[in-house]
């Protein structure tokens, strides 16, 4: 048996076309959906009902979703289902059931009424093609394997076994086709060893034309997966054999081309029918993207998809299993089943896989002064550079224009850059969005720059700060606003002291001519009075606020004398030395609050303090304190109950001091 390396036996079949390295793409975002799968077999993507179907041969079923990944269906009850193929109008979807020796179809539509068609006991088939009107199916095992047909254009299905010689494939190859060479027949070796055959089957039998490998090649890797030229005269080839993808001739699999790879485990290979080529690799680095798109004889990919799955809470790369590409009909989307190390599916979806990504940037003055010029500038990006003339529109959002007003176009210079100049005509924030427009083979690309424009500074006034008043006093408060723009209206609010509400609003209004906006509140608590300005295009926002405070009501009373008589301008209480008087005080209440009583006796010509405690009110504001203890006669005193702000257990009010009383003691 002769032997060669693998690196040999591809240089033989492809000659002496030069390897070139891969472009450094930025990754693309993909969106993406779990799928309720424990193992990947096939993908086909439905262009008229906008479906993809994928099989699970561990599960015995195929799922089916939306092209947002979103699962629409499920057909269940095929054991070990691999091969998927849809008719050529989609209205079915042929299910290849190894476990059952079977080949199911199934309704898209409906994803009802499955039919069985039996291949034969043991034949276990697994690949499926349409070509020459009929189903072509590779089927076998490890060892063993060869080509069949299904023909159901008859009242009754027909089926063909052995379409060549034993030992020819020795396990079951995989099938390709395409309607641009209905007649073609494409086959690659999995497992066993790298082999490919290309067969005309325009009689009703495979024919082979064209054949490549086998066992007498002895090469050491496989045909991981396989796609047809959209013509039919190209077969795209992934194998495990290097950092490429092969492209053979289908007239004698003589090589032509490859496609760079950025791993050497290629598993995946998709051509949509535009010719794009997407190609996958099976790998950990988180470096390296798993799809790579091509144009057709593309040598550098036009995009790339990096997909990567959360495991124990580390961002990880997801795999690509064999066959896991596939383009919708109209190139639109590109579908990718993977999993993660956790075993999780999922279907990723990217969107125009045919275009090369564009970045933009925006680079804009982090301040700026009101109607003043200002440069704005950034580049644009992309693998294909950006053809003569390409221009980025450009939106201004400011306080002036909410809902954004276009500026004149910038023009994109051979390196990408481009800039222009402006002088906001209002303050604040002010956004720059450029945008470019793409085109049919370049992704459209926006993005946005926020410039801290100023404004004038307006005066802002609210009288009475710092003033005391009567506790239930009707203050009017007037707010005085300057020179501004545009904007005239002022909002006030109140901040009562203790009734936690915080601050609510109590007057919106415009200002009179001479600016000013006044509002009267009853003041029972200190209160801070504030008057904001919203601003305007020109003129910044402000706020003044005003503290006042608010006094308690306070009375005392002295109960238990003999009798009362005015004495200089007094009235004055008389107490028998061996009667305590009785001091009511009736104050504001409030949780909590306590009332500082304070007596006072005249000696020596002045009033000299004869001591002072706190007495908590009741729930009603009363306090009744008894003056106790051996009483001297014949000296003039006084007492008062006052509110000390803090001092009487809260902030609510300003200190209030009562009257004062006097009473004196006799024999």
């Amino acid at each position: 048996m002769r032997s060669i390396s693998v690196g040999t036996a591809l240089a033989v079949a492809l000659g002496s076309v030069a390897l070139t390295g891969s472009a450094a793409v930025p990754a693309v975002a993909d969106s993406s959906a779990a799928l309720p799968i424990s193992s990947s077999g096939d993908i086909v993507v439905d262009g008229v009902h906008k479906r993809v179907f994928i099989s699970d041969p561990s599960g015995g079923k195929v799922v089916a979703t939306d092209y947002n990944g979103t699962v629409v269906g499920t057909v269940t009850s095929l054991p070990q289902a691999e091969g998927l193929e849809l008719s050529a109008d989609s209205a079915t979807l042929y299910v290849a059931v190894p476990g059952t020796d079977e080949i199911a179809a199934v309704d898209t539509a409906t994803l009802t009424g499955v039919k069985r068609y039996a291949t034969g006991d043991g034949t276990d088939p697994r690949y499926l093609a349409l070509a020459g009107g009929k189903l072509w199916f590779g089927y076998g095992d490890d060892g063993h394997g060869n080509i069949g047909s299904l023909d159901l254009s008859g009242g009754q299905a027909r089926v063909s076994l052995a379409q060549e010689p034993e030992g020819t494939w020795r396990d079951a190859p995989l099938l390709d086709s395409v309607p641009g060479a209905p007649d073609t027949l494409a086959a690659g070796s999995r497992h066993r060893y790298f082999a490919l055959g290309i067969y005309d089957v325009s009689s009703g039998t495979a024919s082979r034309t064209a054949f490549f490998g086998g066992q007498d090649a002895a090469i050491a890797n496989t045909a991981e997966d396989l796609a047809l030229t959209p013509d039919g005269t190209g077969l795209v080839v992934s194998t495990s054999a290097g950092d490429f993808q092969p492209v053979f001739r289908t007239s004698d699999l003589s090589g032509t081309s490859r496609y760079p790879s950025t791993s050497s485990a290629q598993r995946s290979v998709d051509v949509a029918p535009d010719g794009l080529v997407a190609v996958g690799s099976d790998t950990y680095a988180m470096s390296l993207p798993q799809v790579s798109v091509y144009e057709p004889g593309g040598t550098a990919p036009r995009r790339t998809a990096d997909f990567t799955d959360e495991h124990g809470g580390v961002a990880q790369e997801s795999l690509l299993d064999r066959g896991d590409l596939a383009f919708a009909p109209d190139s639109s989307r590109l579908f990718a089943v993977a999993h993660g190390l956790s075993g999780n599916y999922r279907l990723r979806i990217v969107t125009e896989p045919g275009k090369a990504v564009t970045t933009l940037t925006v680079n804009a003055p982090a301040t700026a002064v009101r109607a003043k010029s200002l440069t704005v500038s950034g580049k644009v990006t992309n693998t294909l550079g950006t053809p003569a003339g390409t221009t980025v529109a450009v939106t201004r959002t400011d306080l002036e224009s909410p809902n954004g007003k276009a500026l004149p176009a910038a023009t994109v210079k051979p390196d990408g850059t481009y800039s222009f100049t402006d002088a906001p005509p209002a303050g604040s924030k002010v956004t720059y969005k450029v945008s470019y427009a793409g085109g049919a083979d370049r992704t459209a690309a926006s993005a946005s720059d926020t410039v801290e424009v100023s404004r004038n500074s307006a005066t802002l006034t609210v009288n009475k700060n710092g003033t005391t008043y009567a506790y239930g006093s009707d203050v009017a408060f007037t707010a005085h606003l300057g020179t501004t723009y545009k904007n005239r209206k002022l909002s006030l609010y109140a901040d009562t002291a203790g009734d936690g509400k915080g601050k609510y609003l109590v007057k919106t209004g415009t200002v009179n001519s001479a600016g000013n906006l006044s509002v009267t509140l009853p003041l029972k608590r200190d209160t801070t009075v504030s008057a904001t300005f919203s601003g305007d295009a020109r003129t910044a926002p402000k706020t003044a606020t005003s503290w006042v405070g608010a006094q308690v009501k306070v009375s005392l009373s002295l109960s238990r004398s003999y009798k009362a008589a005015t004495v200089g301008g007094h009235t004055k209480y008389y107490f028998h030395k061996k009667t305590s008087p009785l001091f009511t005080t009736t104050m504001t209440a409030y949780h909590g609050r306590a009332q500082k009583l304070e007596i006072q006796t005249y000696y020596n010509g002045a009033w000299r303090s004869g001591g002072y405690d706190y007495f908590l009110l009741d729930s009603k504001g009363k306090s009744l304190v008894e003056l106790g203890g051996t009483h001297q006669t014949g000296y003039s005193m006084r007492v008062r109950s006052s509110y000390i702000d803090n001092s009487s257990n809260d902030t609510v009010n300003s200190t209030t001091h009562g009257s004062w009383k006097y009473f004196t003691f006799t024999s």
